[in-house]
C-alpha cells in the first residue's frame, strides 16, 4: 500500500530552499552559554536529524511527517514533502531511522498525534501511573528514497517514553530498542523489536525488567550496536549511577547477561554506534561533572523516579562526553568533555556518520547541539 503519490527527485522533495539558519552560539544566553571543545566544528546544517545518505550522496532528514532533503551537505533544505497524506493513528514524527543494505529505508517513531500522557497522574506515592497512558511506535518504510512510503503500521501498543538509535546487523537484521511501562509499581522496563525482512514485520524481544518505582526509574531508553563477533550490546539508563548493559547472541530476539556495565552515567541515555572504522563511540552525561563530585536531587524529578535503593538520583545534564573503544568495549578511550552548558542541559545525543570518520552529533532537546568531529582526532590521542 502506498501512502503517497511518487515525486522525481528534483520536484518537491529535492526542491532547494534558499536560506538556512545554522547554529551560532551567540544567539540567545544559553547558547553563549556553550563550551565546545575546541575540535568540535559547527554543522552547517540547521537539522538535528535523524539523517540518511541517499545514493546520489545527498542527505535525508525526517520532521514531522515529513521528508527533507539536502544536495549542499546540510546548508539548504528542499521543501517537507509528506509521508502519511491519510488520518491519524500513527502520523509519522521525528524518530529513528535507518537505510539498510537493500536500500530500504526504515523510519520507527511515536505516535504523538493520539498520545495520552502519564506524567501528571502519575501517584508518586505509591509510584503508580494513571489508568490509561498511550504512547505507541509506529513503523513505516520507503523503497524509492523517501519518495513514497508504505507498511505504515503499529508495531507497540502501550506507553514509550523515548527511541533512542535503531541498526542492521551484518546478517540483514533491524534492530530497534523501545522503551515499555511496567506496573505494580510502575517503572521502566526495555525491549527489542528486530525484522528480518526490512521492516515489514517485526518481532518483539524478551522484557528486560531490573525493578524500581517512579516515571524515570527502571532500565530504559537503550541504545544497541553490533560487535566484531555478532553479538549485540546495549547499554539502558537507569538511576543506579551506571548504565546496564545486555547482550543478545540471536540479533535482538532474545538478550541476557543483564547487569550494570563499568560506564558511569547520570539519569540521562546515551547514544551507542559503531563506526565504518569497526571502532564503538559511545556519547553520553557522565554521572559527575568533569573534576567534580556527583551533585544528586532534584525535586521533581526526584518525586516521581524513586531507585529501590532510595539514593537521590544524578541528574547531571551540563556536560556532554565522548568516548571511544577499538575492542567491543573491553576498555575505551579516556572520556573527553565536548560540550558544556552550566546554564541548560546538553541531553538526548545522536551520532550519525555521515561519511567515513565523520562524526555528525547532535541533541534532541533544545538549544540544541550541532557539531561535527573527526574520529581519527579524537581517537590518536
Amino acid at each position: 500500500m502506498t501512502l503517497t503519490s511518487p515525486t522525481r527527485r528534483g520536484s518537491a522533495v529535492a526542491a532547494v530552499v534558499t536560506a538556512v539558519i545554522v547554529l551560532s552560539p551567540m544567539r540567545s544566553s544559553a547558547a553563549r552559554d556553550l563550551w565546545l571543545e575546541p575540535r568540535c566544528r559547527e554543522l552547517p546544517s540547521s537539522e538535528i536529524g535523524p539523517f540518511v545518505n541517499l545514493k546520489d550522496g545527498s542527505l535525508l532528514a525526517i520532521g514531522d511527517n515529513a521528508v527533507i532533503v539536502s544536495e549542499d551537505n546540510g546548508r539548504t533544505w528542499s521543501e517537507p514533502h509528506k509521508i502519511h497524506d491519510g488520518p491519524k493513528p500513527g502520523i509519522p514524527s521525528r524518530g529513528v531511522l535507518l537505510r539498510t543494505c537493500d536500500d530500504v529505508i526504515v523510519l520507527v517513531y511515536m505516535d504523538f498525534s493520539t498520545q495520552e500522557s502519564i506524567v501528571s497522574g502519575w501517584d508518586a506515592a505509591t509510584a503508580e501511573p494513571p489508568e490509561g497512558g498511550r504512547r505507541a511506535v509506529w513503523a513505516i518504510r520507503s523503497l524509492d528514497e523517501g519518495n513514497t512510503w508504505m507498511d505504515r503500521q503499529k508495531i507497540f501498543e502501550g506507553y514509550c517514553g523515548a527511541l533512542i538509535n535503531i541498526i542492521q546487523t551484518n546478517g540483514g537484521r533491524i534492530v530497534v530498542p523501545v522503551q515499555r511501562l511496567l506496573r505494580n509499581p510502575g517503572r521502566n522496563g526495555q525491549v527489542t523489536y528486530s525484522s528480518a525482512d526490512n521492516g515489514r514485520t517485526w518481532k518483539e524481544s524478551n522484557v528486560i525488567d531490573i525493578g524500581g518505582r517512579g516515571f524515570e526509574d527502571g532500565a530504559f531508553e537503550g541504545t544497541v550496536a553490533e560487535l566484531s563477533d555478532g553479538r549485540l550490546l546495549m547499554f539502558m539508563r537507569t538511576t543506579r549511577d551506571y548504565f546496564w548493559r545486555a547482550y543478545s547472541d540471536d540479533g535482538g530476539i532474545s538478550w541476557h547477561e543483564i547487569g550494570p556495565s563499568r560506564i558511569d552515567a547520570s539519569n540521562s541515555p546515551g547514544y551507542l554506534a559503531r563506526l565504518d572504522s569497526g571502532r564503538l563511540v559511545l556519547a553520553w552525561n557522565r554521572l559527575a561533572l568533569e573534576g567534580k563530585k556527583p551533585r544528586r536531587g532534584s525535586a521533581s524529578r526526584d518525586a516521581l523516579s524513586h531507585s529501590q535503593r532510595g539514593n537521590e538520583v544524578s541528574w547531571q545534564r551540563n556536560e556532554l562526553s565522548l568516548m571511544f573503544s577499538d575492542d567491543d568495549g573491553k576498555t575505551w578511550t579516556r572520556p573527553v568533555v565536548i560540550a558544556r552548558s552550566p546554564g541548560t542541559e546538553i541531553r538526548y545525543p545522536y551520532i550519525f556518520e555521515r561519511r567515513p570518520g565523520e562524526l555528525w552529533i547532535t541533541t534532541r532537546f533544545r538549544p540544541h547541539l550541532r557539531v561535527r568531529i573527526q574520529e581519527e582526532e579524537f581517537v590518536r590521542e
